[in-house]
């Protein structure tokens, strides 16, 4: 039985906001902070001794906590990142998405379209693969075109450490294998991976900027502070706006002359133009409605929990 359709908000969602499933104390702080996503986590941020704790404290504050924010206009998306398949912790994971119901399930370790579908199987939710092994680039293809997929996330630091490389640029191909792969099987933009450097807004900010200028549609944040940094590096700036307005202005007069290709101050405006500058739009109204601006104290990172400030 193929899982429920994806969440409307996942496939346009810039700021994905991690906290850890084992600290319920701040599961009411990452969904006022202003994310489009909040991703609680079951995975990495859970010690291997704390996994059932964390599942306990996830079920028990889903209806005070998280359940309102998934009906109510305007509030986050909410995932949950269960362990890997081959985990052993898995099954209790999946059974738990099924009572609770989420908007999504992030796989880590997605490697192939039977992850995928087996995971959205199990835990009756769209499934959002996090590629971040060298098995899961080699079979990209299958994991990218398999239904059950609703947007893939991008998994540098893993990919990093399975591939032995130290240098960031050496992840660039991987990069863009996750942009083609997205656009030939008409998925949403991918969602680029996290900034390890939890309290460097401005770091947060230019690997958001890049992110974007490569075709990613959003980014990973381990840290409420990070949320409005990407938020703004993803937000067309207003140049580009006034830019794309004149591009559809200059269409549709155009139209109504019953012309073809135009030029604009010097530049040639066809149909690629024209999708250009429509969606560019759609993104600065996206923007607009005020996603991922808010601040609402320390959460932690995906990769350890720290102290509430």
């Amino acid at each position: 039985m193929a899982a429920p359709a994806p969440h409307p908000a996942l496939a346009g969602a810039v700021t994905w906001l991690f906290v850890p499933a084992v600290r319920p104390d701040r599961y009411a702080k990452a969904v006022a902070a202003g994310a489009d996503a909040v991703i609680v986590d079951l995975e990495d941020s859970v010690p291997a001794g704390a996994k059932a704790e964390a599942r306990r404290a996830l079920a028990e504050a889903w209806p005070r906590a998280l359940g309102p924010a998934l009906t109510e206009a305007g509030g986050p998306a909410v995932v949950v990142r269960v362990n890997a398949r081959t985990a052993p912790e898995f099954a209790e994971d999946a059974a738990l998405c099924r009572e609770l119901g989420p908007a999504a399930v992030v796989l880590p370790k997605a490697e192939s379209a039977q992850d995928v579908r087996a995971a959205a199987q199990a835990c009756g939710a769209p499934v959002l693969p996090l590629v971040e092994t060298a098995r899961a680039l080699v079979d990209l293809r299958s994991v990218a075109g398999c239904e059950e997929s609703a947007r893939l996330l991008f998994g540098g630091v893993d990919l990093a450490l399975d591939l032995g490389v130290s240098d960031d640029a050496a992840l660039d191909s991987a990069r863009a294998d996750l942009v083609r792969h997205s656009a030939a099987f008409r998925l949403p933009p991918p969602v680029d991976g996290v900034t390890t450097a939890v309290r460097d807004t401005d770091a947060a900010a230019r690997d958001a900027a890049r992110a974007r200028r490569w075709g990613f549609g959003g980014k990973l944040c381990v840290h409420p502070s990070q949320v409005a940094a990407v938020a703004g590096a993803f937000a067309p700036e207003p140049a580009e706006v006034e830019w794309a307005r004149g591009v559809l202005a200059a269409a549709d007069e155009a139209g109504a002359a019953g012309e073809g290709a135009v030029a604009r101050d010097g530049e040639m405006i066809d149909r690629p133009v024209v999708e250009r500058a429509r969606r560019l739009l759609e993104r600065a109204e996206r923007a607009g409605r005020g996603g991922g601006t808010g601040n609402a104290g320390s959460i932690g990172s995906a990769g350890s929990p720290e102290p509430a400030d």
